[in-house]
Order: structure tokens, then C-alpha cells, then sequence
């Protein structure tokens, strides 16, 4: 198996998560804690939080769906850009939309001394919708057993995302996923507008039956 970017962004990933589990102050130390950054200025916990997880089917279900989806955007740049310039835009763009996806959390929740977050979910997120805006009709599997096309899928995820994003009645930080969706198709599209053509153009070409 070649060593890729997404790989080894898996693997560093699941070892600071593994760290971090085993040593809880330095976990606490990573959280997105709004209030805390705004107080203490601690910005790196934008990204440091990316790299956490509350246990192990958190880590397991954002890298096993990163895993199938970040190939795909780390070729396309890849493609774009060449080798060299190619995996630096990768590794800006996961670590960009982890931090921006959590903005909005941030200016929310500041005053919000018991707020905390963790997980990669707005990278992942940028990532999955990204490869949609590319592939928009192919399939997207939940659990092996329900598939739909990228772009039904998409749809219905952001819905739900925004839907819950603004209820706020769990624990899950909804925005983060909303808008690391939407940081990952506008990168797409600014990156070459022709690709929002293609996708415009393919799920013109979608028959259902």
C-alpha cells in the first residue's frame, strides 16, 4: 500500500488521540474551549483540537470516512498542482477547514466558560464534500447497506446539519460539519470554476430509475 498523505495524516492523527486518552491532561490542553482562546489567546487549540477524539468509535468513524474520501481530494490537488505543491495544498486544506469550519463555534460559544469540542469532523467533512463537487454521482454508502449519490447524500447532510446546528440540543458540533462542508466545495470550485460546471452538468445527466 503506498504511504500517502491521507495515511499518514490518519496515523498522526490516531496517535495524539491515543495520547491523549491515555493522558488527560494533555487532552484537556488540545480542547476547543472558545472561552479559553479568547481569554488566554490560545488560537493553536483550533487545530490541536482536530487531532483529538473522545473515544475510540469517534476516531474510528471520522478516519475510516476520511480514509475513502481524502485520496480522492489529495489526487485531484495532486493533478492541479504537481507532486510538491500539490501535497502542501492537501495539508493547508485539511488543516484550513478544520480551523474554519470551527469559527463560527468559536464566535458563538466565547462566553461560554463549559463549552468544549473535539474531532476532525470539519476536515472531514471538507474533505467529503469536496470529492462530491468531483464526483457527484457516485455512490456514498452508510454502513455498508443504504447508498445514495454523493450529491442526495450531500444534500441531505447539510440540511440536517444546519437543521441541528441550530437546534443545539446534543453534544455534536453541528456547525463545524455544515461548514467544513461548505469550506470543501467552495475550495473546489474556486480552485477551478469549471468544476462546478461538471457537477451542474452531471446531476443534470441523474435519472433515478
Amino acid at each position: 500500500m503506498e504511504l500517502s498523505l491521507t495515511l499518514i495524516t490518519i496515523g498522526i492523527t490516531c496517535l495524539i488521540s491515543y495520547y491523549g486518552w491515555k493522558n488527560p491532561e494533555v487532552m484537556e490542553r488540545q480542547l476547543f474551549v472558545p472561552y479559553l482562546i479568547q481569554r488566554n489567546k490560545s488560537y493553536g487549540r483550533f487545530i490541536t483540537s482536530g487531532f483529538i477524539h473522545k473515544d475510540g468509535t469517534h476516531l474510528l468513524f471520522n478516519m475510516f470516512t476520511f480514509y475513502f474520501f481524502g485520496s480522492v481530494v489529495e489526487q485531484y490537488l495532486m493533478y492541479q498542482f504537481g507532486a510538491s505543491l500539490g501535497a502542501l495544498a492537501f495539508v493547508v486544506f485539511y488543516l484550513a477547514a478544520i480551523v474554519v469550519a470551527d469559527i463560527p463555534t468559536y464566535l458563538k460559544e466565547k462566553d461560554n466558560p463549559s463549552y468544549r469540542a473535539l474531532g476532525a469532523s470539519g476536515g472531514t467533512a471538507a474533505t467529503v464534500f469536496a470529492s462530491i463537487v468531483l464526483m457527484p454521482l457516485s455512490d456514498i454508502c452508510i454502513f455498508g447497506i443504504f447508498c445514495l449519490p454523493g450529491f442526495i447524500l450531500g444534500l441531505l447532510f447539510l440540511g440536517y446539519a444546519f437543521y441541528k446546528g441550530k437546534q443545539g440540543d446534543d453534544a455534536i458540533n453541528h456547525d463545524a460539519h455544515f461548514y467544513g462542508a461548505v469550506f470543501g466545495i467552495a475550495v473546489i470550485v474556486l480552485i477551478s470554476p469549471q468544476n462546478a460546471l461538471y457537477f451542474w452538468d452531471e446531476i443534470k445527466s441523474f435519472r433515478l430509475f
